[in-house]
C-alpha cells in the first residue's frame, strides 16, 4: 500500500514512436498501444487513490510540427476507441475533461472529445483530463488576453480561474516517460510546486508496476512549499 498519494497526477506520455520503432512497425502503431496504455493507467491510478490524472496527449507543438499521415491516424485513433474507452471510465464512477484548444482541430473530432465531457457521470470520484493541442504558452497567454478584454487585474486565485484547468487542482507530482527530462510546455503555470519524476521507460511499456514505483517515490519525499 503507498502512503501517501498525490491527488492530481500529470503524465508527459513520451515514447510511443521509438517504441513502435523499435519493433519495426509504423509511429501508428505505437500511437495505439500507447493509447491502450493510457486506460490501463486511469484505472490503476483510480485504484491508487489519485483523483485527477492529465495525461498530455497532443501538444500544440506536436499538432504544427509532426507529418500529416501521423496526425490523421492519431485522430483516426481517437474516432475509433474514445467513444468506448470513456464508456468503460463513466461505469466506474469516473468522468472526462478535455483541455486545450480545440478549435484547431478536425470538428467531428472536437464534437467527439466534447460529448466525452457532455456525458460524463455526475458526482464521479476520478477525473481523467486529455490534454489535447494544449500547451502551457498558449494557455497563459489565452488567460492574459480574457483578463485584458475583461478590464481586470487579476491576482492569482483570479488568473487560475482563467486557465483551462479551472475547476481542477494543480498537480502534485507529474511523470514524463521516454528518458527526456523536461516539461516541454506542460502545465508550466499549475506545476510550480510540483514532484517532477522521469523514467527511461518508453510510455507503451510503462505498466502498472511502473507506475507504483513512481508513486513510491513521490511518497518519500517531503513537500516544503518554501517552509524549513
Amino acid at each position: 500500500m503507498i502512503s501517501s498519494v498525490p491527488a492530481h497526477v500529470g503524465v508527459i506520455m513520451d515514447g510511443n514512436g521509438r517504441w513502435a520503432k523499435k519493433r519495426l512497425m509504423p509511429r501508428s502503431y505505437g500511437h495505439k498501444s500507447g493509447m491502450n496504455r493510457m486506460i490501463g493507467l486511469a484505472e490503476r491510478a483510480r485504484q491508487a487513490g489519485v483523483k485527477y490524472l492529465t495525461v498530455y496527449a497532443l501538444s500544440t507543438e506536436n499538432l504544427s510540427n509532426r507529418p500529416k499521415d501521423e496526425l490523421d491516424g492519431l485522430f483516426g485513433l481517437f474516432r475509433k476507441y474514445f467513444d468506448a474507452n470513456v464508456k468503460k471510465l463513466y461505469a466506474k464512477n469516473a468522468c472526462v475533461k478535455v483541455i486545450g484548444d480545440l478549435s484547431a482541430l478536425p470538428d467531428d473530432l472536437c464534437e467527439i472529445l466534447k460529448n466525452g465531457e457532455k456525458n460524463s457521470p455526475e458526482g464521479a470520484d476520478f477525473t481523467l483530463v486529455f490534454a489535447i493541442n494544449y500547451g502551457s504558452r498558449s494557455e497563459i497567454l489565452r488567460a492574459v488576453n480574457r483578463a485584458v478584454e475583461a478590464g481586470e487585474t487579476v491576482d492569482g486565485e483570479k488568473f487560475s480561474s482563467l486557465l483551462y484547468t479551472a475547476d481542477i487542482p494543480d498537480p502534485d507530482f507529474i511523470i514524463r516517460t521516454g528518458g527526456e527530462k523536461r516539461l516541454s510546455n506542460f502545465l508550466a503555470y499549475q506545476a510550480a510546486y510540483a514532484e517532477l519524476y522521469f523514467t527511461d521507460v518508453l510510455f507503451p511499456d510503462f505498466s502498472d508496476a511502473e507506475f507504483d514505483k513512481a508513486l513510491n517515490d513521490y511518497a518519500s519525499r517531503e513537500r516544503r512549499f518554501g517552509r524549513i
